[in-house]
């Protein structure tokens, strides 16, 4: 978690470069979420509203700023918000997208926003990704590195007591899951109702987790986030099921992901709905 701050708070020169770019700022306007960024508001001009997200060069996590910077390029425009600049001045790194209305997804069963969502996850499948060059991002070498930093973690201390009794048999699938993940497929990997913004379509936010890997991920990754927003773990999969690549990936591949999503979450967001999801759906395929 980073440190909000806000637009008048930028030293001086990056707002002098801000302004720029855009024209003189009358009102900024500070906008919920974006948890990796120290500066995510929305800045307005006399030609209208532009979205600036930034952090400082030094910390830890500007590296993500710049994964997003490498994949806007290869986005279109009808799923995600243009980049429109970038730069690093006054140790920021500031960047500016295309300011774009809406709300966030509604994932609940029978939501009209469910169709456009899986419009966007099509759009996302058949996207073209920055190239290896780029800096290869591994969907399976992403997945290994997080299950590692979470081996340590007894899964058989689990509150939940279903989960605890079943730990060997969840950290062995677990530990398998990365193997599954190799593709050429461009993920988001982060698709949560937050990093969605619906009005006529829905557009795709927060790409700084973007992958490359197998294409049935981002469905999969769903099947969780519907389940939390009440869906059965049955008719989650059915909703997936409308995705080639979901629908005819090996079943132990999926029962893994799900066994590693819980590994995952379990001890540091123990008690989220996405955690109690994530339970509920290897309870379901292991049953």
């Amino acid at each position: 978690m980073t440190v909000r701050r806000d637009w008048n708070e930028l030293p001086e020169g990056a707002k002098h470069a801000v302004q720029c770019a855009i024209g003189k700022v009358v009102k900024a306007v500070s906008t919920p979420g974006g948890r990796n960024s120290e500066l995510s508001e929305t800045l307005w001009t006399d030609n209208g509203p532009v979205f600036c997200k930034g952090i400082s060069t030094d910390s830890p996590i500007s590296y993500m700023h710049r994964n997003e910077i490498t994949v806007s390029p290869h986005l279109p425009a009808e799923l995600a918000p243009r980049l429109l600049w970038h730069f690093e001045t006054d140790s920021w790194l500031l960047l500016g997208f295309e300011h774009v209305a809406g709300q966030h997804a509604d994932l609940a069963p029978d939501s009209s926003h469910l169709p456009l969502v899986a419009e966007a996850v099509r759009q996302i499948n058949s996207a073209t990704p920055p190239s290896p060059a780029a800096g290869a991002r591994r969907m399976s070498d992403q997945w290994s590195r997080a299950l590692k930093r979470e081996s340590e973690f007894d899964t058989s201390a689990s509150s939940d007591p279903w989960i605890a009794a079943h730990a060997p048999l969840l950290d062995e699938l677990a530990d398998r899951a990365p193997s599954y993940m190799e593709g050429s497929t461009l993920i988001h990997s982060d698709l949560n109702p937050t990093n969605f913004v619906v009005s006529d379509r829905a557009r795709v936010v927060d790409w700084a987790w973007w992958q490359t890997g197998a294409a049935w991920f981002d469905p999969a990754y769903l099947v969780i986030r519907l389940t939390a927003e009440g869906l059965t773990p049955e008719s989650a999969e059915n909703w997936a099921q409308q995705f080639d690549a979901f629908a005819a990936a090996p079943p132990d591949a999926i029962t893994a992901f799900a066994a590693s999503a819980v590994r995952l979450w379990e001890r540091r967001f123990a008690h989220t709905a996405a955690t109690e999801a994530a339970r509920r759906w290897v309870r379901y395929r292991m049953n």
